[in-house]
């Protein structure tokens, strides 16, 4: 993937600016919400992140590039790992994007990235029951295929409704891209087709659903806005106090819903963590709302001044060709 010129600007930016990320005061270090950083060195790009509700403490993640299909469950206290996964019952991974929990404490896990710029008629969603004992074992997953109603796409957000379990999929498009949603029930004997349902203003890298399944937080590089749920017919609330990262990748929700904790790929990478918006009455998202649409994908929820604005405004434009096909 061409990732490398993003991860050494995000870098280069984040201490340049030195823009701490606030932490949210609620939150117990000792579950994670606090923020924590993942020590395994097998976890180098860690492309989705999702809270356990059956393991409290417990985020999984994995690598969009691996050996195989693996999964990793890390103690948000320690960063350890203390399980590893092993998907059976599936293909060689392409290129692993997203995770997210659904009901009864199932794991989806989204195949659904472009790897390179490569253009797939066809990509994967896998399903698996979450573990009650963590410990390195086998599972069993159940293998998805899922085409776009109008052509294939590029994507990085997984996410699944914690109510009704329904499947979603965001595309990322540096111009704002679509919320896709799935069949009410995915089949495994033939084709799921994922149909456009609502526009999405962000060049978006990963999203979460709330606890409740009331809000939709959807992250960028280097922003992020969050929207009501409202149905499926999202209405947009403001935007998100995304942290700057080396090469922001991923987030989820506290299972509490007042946290929401961002991850980034490289080595022992940070997981960071800031005030969810609309829990507990808040609103504000942490920045100003409004309808605005694509270029938030590069600046959206900054909690920098205006000389951090710039700055990313100026590293937007020199990155744009490079990401056109993929970050």
């Amino acid at each position: 993937m061409r990732r490398s010129l993003a991860l050494l600007a995000g870098v280069l930016l984040a201490g340049a600016l030195a823009v701490p990320a606030s932490v949210a005061g609620s939150a117990s270090a000792a579950d994670g919400d606090d923020g924590f950083t993942i020590r395994d060195p097998r976890i180098t790009e860690s492309s989705g992140l999702a809270a356990s509700r059956q393991h409290p403490g417990i985020f999984w993640t994995h690598n969009d590039q691996d050996q195989g299909a693996f999964l990793y469950a890390v103690d948000g206290g320690t960063g350890e790992t203390v399980a590893t996964i092993t998907l059976t019952g599936v293909g060689t991974p392409r290129d692993i994007e997203a995770i997210a929990v659904g009901p009864d404490n199932r794991l989806f896990v989204g195949d659904i990235g472009d790897n390179d710029g490569v253009v797939w008629d066809h990509v994967w969603v896998y399903e698996l029951p979450e573990p009650a004992t963590l410990k390195d074992q086998s599972v069993r997953a159940t293998q998805y295929v899922v085409k776009y109603a109008d052509g294939p796409r590029d994507a990085e957000s997984l996410i699944v409704h914690p109510k009704t379990g329904r499947v979603y999929i965001i595309d990322k498009q540096e111009q704002g891209g679509h919320l896709y949603e799935g069949p009410d029930g995915l089949s495994a004997s033939g084709t799921n087709v994922f149909r456009p349902a609502a526009p999405v203003d962000l060049w978006a890298t990963d999203a979460a659903f709330s606890p409740d399944g009331r809000r939709l937080a959807v992250r960028g590089y280097f922003g992020g806005i969050w929207y009501d749920w409202n149905g499926g017919k999202l209405k947009r609330r403001g935007r998100l106090s995304v942290p700057l990262q080396g090469q922001g990748e991923s987030v989820t929700y506290s299972t509490d819903g007042t946290t929401l904790l961002y991850g980034s790929e490289g080595t022992e990478s940070d997981v960071q963590a800031e005030d969810a918006p609309g829990a507990g009455g808040d609103s504000s998202g942490g920045g100003a709302s409004g309808s605005g649409s694509g270029a938030d994908g590069a600046g959206a929820g900054l909690t920098s001044g205006a000389v951090a604005v710039g700055g990313l405004v100026v590293l937007f434009l020199l990155l744009r060709g490079v990401f056109r096909k993929k970050g």
